[in-house]
């Protein structure tokens, strides 16, 4: 008989119920038992869901409160040192992510960055060359036991030794491999520990081994490996997010009991692999997509797997290519979205129904005429066959567009020039990201329209009231560039989703980004066009407001392309020339209606990069190219910003430069000395904001703490070409919080502006 499994599950609630538990219990409003109780019941009904839908083995160990990585870290006695200030084990995993906890002294975060290149942020380890490690199995074998509770099929997921090892970052230049071997003494006890409970199967993953490793990590996978055999524990060590390629050997050649490869993302390791299956392991096949939300082509699926069920029998797994982290709870509350695209989703309960309904078939082909397998298969081909999806003059304008390179008329010294007279800002100008608080006023306007409670015209007051606030706040902060600040959007991709044909956005589609934060992604099912102006009358509303200049905000074609679900029946490249094709049209509407400054936002550049570097430079020419194209024809004296955060800027500062925005803000609160290095090696040439204001903590920044990354800035950046900032919008933070923040931030500018003329 065929196993099916995943390798995760969605973990905030199928109504987030675990987002709202947790700032809940930030706020002081229930205590721990009571955060405990509720993350608890999510857990329990996640379980169910699973179990209820036909998985053979249930996958633990992938619940967390805030990040999974995280976690790791307090599994592995590694959590830094500056959270041992409480006992409590749960708020120290709050001071490590957010700096802040209802027991304990508030310290600085650590660092996020997206896990892999999904948008999904994991807490990053920090390394020392004196670190130690100590088991902290806690909260793993609570969470083992509850389920053994449920069935005797319980399937722990750790991360992987070498995993957690580079995916850290070195605080003082050690090297990480030099602490893999205490680290194996505390995987060792962790795996005995395990065995201990009664367990049979554990999941490691190793997803680094989709990357191009350097030849000691790769090499280190040897010996790790033949280490932790000696728990004698069955390990299936899991792989994915891409191809194992010149990798795939060494995986095969450890002595593990079982190996999970991604098929979705790489088809092509299938066949290799086949060939170096040792005769008693299992071989688990991701062939149900964990990242995106298309229903599954299950006859096809079938037709490739049909001939190895019958060879490899018990051996072989079906599952999830990933963990369904990545994707929403259900389905079953969608309905008329445009062009009926509901009926081509799976969620993550739809997906379970897909493994269960494939493995099935592979152990009894009757099911391939059942009901459930034609409706399935129906409308699979409803949507290949939709002509409801395919436009020809958005197509020629894409394809147009790509067969351009794409400049400014001037360098950036002359427009700098022009636009510095037009606008006369002062040294070192101070300016937002775009977003401020969503307060509990915006929510319940927004949801109060929508229900049909208020008039679209008392709406719009309301927006515009919050816009007026934004504005005068703004300027009694003392802000040189302001922002309105987005109060008409709940998402930054989201909003234009809604406004855009050829995207639907879901009812409940959320997935989490960190921690309590979620984001629900548009769905991109067919050619894009805009049928009117977006964001052009809130920008003018807001600039007819002040004196200074307000930016129009916009979110960037490729963050548009990468945070949201995309069709998966035509190239990502094509489809990022359809958003920038639609943004250019309102950049050329935002200039004519006398907006000066404008920003195009693109966070995800860096996260969409492929995983392998010989991928980089192709992905790289198209997506600065169609980045350029939103703002080609713009004049001289329009002022282009972009933004990015949480990413590795080292291997893309190059394209960063390529992009020739005018002015880039950088996240550098959590990792400043890293971006500094980084431009220390290769200048920045255009306007650059590193981020002085870590805005994903509660804590308010001095005024001393941002000077001195300003004051270190200047060592790489001419002081022209500086601006101050803080590393990303605001939407998620209070007003309490926010103005005494941005009080401090201008105080630094003004600081410096007396120190470089004095």
């Amino acid at each position: 008989m065929t196993t099916f499994h995943t390798l995760g599950f969605p973990r905030v609630g199928p109504q987030r119920e675990l987002k709202w538990a947790l700032e809940s219990y930030w706020r002081g409003e229930i205590d721990q038992a009571t955060l405990i109780s509720r993350a608890h019941a999510v857990r329990h009904n996640n379980w169910q869901t699973q179990l209820e839908a036909g998985c053979d083995v249930l996958t633990v160990g992938d619940f967390c409160l805030y990040d999974h990585v995280l976690n790791a870290s307090f599994l592995l006695g590694h959590l830094p040192q500056r959270t041992n200030t409480t006992n409590n084990t749960i708020d120290q995993l709050f001071l490590a992510a957010r700096g802040r906890a209802p027991s304990g002294t508030p310290t600085k975060a650590c660092e996020m960055s997206k896990w892999f290149d999904t948008n999904y942020h994991y807490l990053v380890p920090e390394c020392h060359a004196n670190d130690t490690f100590n088991l902290n199995p806690e909260l793993l074998l609570e969470e083992i036991r509850a389920g053994l509770e449920q069935t005797k099929q319980v399937k722990p997921v750790i991360l992987g030794p070498l995993s957690y090892l580079y995916l850290a970052r070195s605080v003082d230049g050690c090297d990480r491999l030099e602490l893999l071997a205490p680290l194996l003494a505390v995987y060792e006890e962790l795996l005995a520990t395990i065995k201990a409970e009664g367990v049979e199967w554990v999941q490691i993953d190793e997803p680094i081994l989709v990357l191009d490793l350097p030849e000691s990590w790769l090499n280190a996978f040897k010996s790790t490996y033949q280490s932790l055999a000696t728990a004698h524990l069955n390990i299936l060590i899991a792989t994915y997010f891409g191809g194992l390629e010149n990798n795939l050997s060494s995986v095969f050649e450890l002595p593990v009991q079982g190996v999970h490869l991604d098929i979705v993302s790489a088809p092509e390791q299938l066949a290799p692999s086949l060939a170096m299956l040792k005769p008693t392991q299992v071989l688990s096949l991701g062939i149900i997509n964990g990242r995106n939300i298309w229903r599954s082509d299950l006859t096809a699926n079938y037709q490739l797997l049909a001939p190895l069920a019958s060879q490899l029998k018990e051996r072989l797994w079906i599952a999830t290519s990933c963990s369904l982290l990545h994707v929403p709870y259900s389905a079953k509350s969608e309905a008329n979205l445009a062009d009926g695209a509901e009926h081509w989703l799976a969620f993550a309960e739809e997906k379970l129904a897909e493994g269960r309904l494939l493995t099935n078939a592979l152990d009894d082909a009757k099911v391939l005429l059942g009901r459930e397998w034609l409706a399935q298969a129906e409308r699979v081909i409803s949507r290949q066959q939709s002509k409801r999806v395919h436009k020809a003059a958005v197509k020629a304008r894409a394809i147009e567009a790509a067969s351009h390179q794409w400049q400014r008329e001037l360098p950036y010294a002359q427009r700098l020039a022009r636009q510095q007279a037009q606008l006369n800002l002062p040294d070192f100008p101070t300016t937002t990201i775009g977003s401020f608080p969503q307060t509990d006023a915006i929510r319940s306007l927004r949801k109060r329209f929508k229900k049909g409670d208020i008039t679209l015209e008392d709406y719009e007051c309301g927006l515009k009231l919050e816009i007026e606030y934004c504005i005068k706040a703004q300027e009694n902060i003392g802000l040189d560039v302001l922002v309105h600040g987005e109060a008409e959007r709940n998402d930054m991709v989201e909003y234009f989703g809604e406004l855009l044909e050829g995207i639907a956005v879901s009812a409940n589609g959320w997935v989490q980004s960190y921690g309590s934060r979620c984001v629900k992604p548009p769905i991109i099912y067919g050619d894009i066009e805009r049928l009117q102006a977006m964001t052009v009358r809130w920008s003018q509303y807001a600039q007819s407001l002040s004196a200074k200049p307000v930016k129009g905000m916009l979110t960037g074609p490729i963050t548009l392309l990468k945070w949201a679900f995309v069709r998966d029946d035509q190239s990502w490249e094509s489809t990022a020339y359809q958003l920038a094709a639609v943004l250019q049209d309102e950049v050329l509407d935002l200039e004519c209606a006398g907006i000066s400054i404008i920003q195009i936002d693109e966070p995800a550049l860096r996260e969409a990069l492929p995983l392998r570097r010989d991928q980089h430079q192709t992905y790289l020419n198209w997506a600065v190219n169609s980045f350029r194209y939103t703002y080609a024809g713009v004049a001289a004296e329009t002022q282009i910003h972009t933004h990015m955060c949480y990413a590795d800027f080292d291997d893309i500062l190059t394209a960063i430069q390529a992009m020739d925005a005018d002015v880039i803000t950088l996240e550098t609160a959590r990792s400043a000395n890293k971006l500094l290095q980084t431009l220390k090696r290769e200048p920045y040439h255009n306007g650059i904001g590193p981020g002085v204001y870590d805005i994903h903590s509660p804590n308010v920044p001095d005024v001393s703490a941002m000077s001195e990354i300003l004051e270190d800035s200047l060592n790489v950046v001419p002081a022209h070409n500086l601006w101050v900032n803080p590393d990303c919008g605001l939407k998620t933070r209070r007003w309490e919080e926010v103005t005494p923040a941005l009080k401090s931030m201008v105080r630094a500018a003004q600081a410096l502006r007396e120190q470089i003329t004095a």
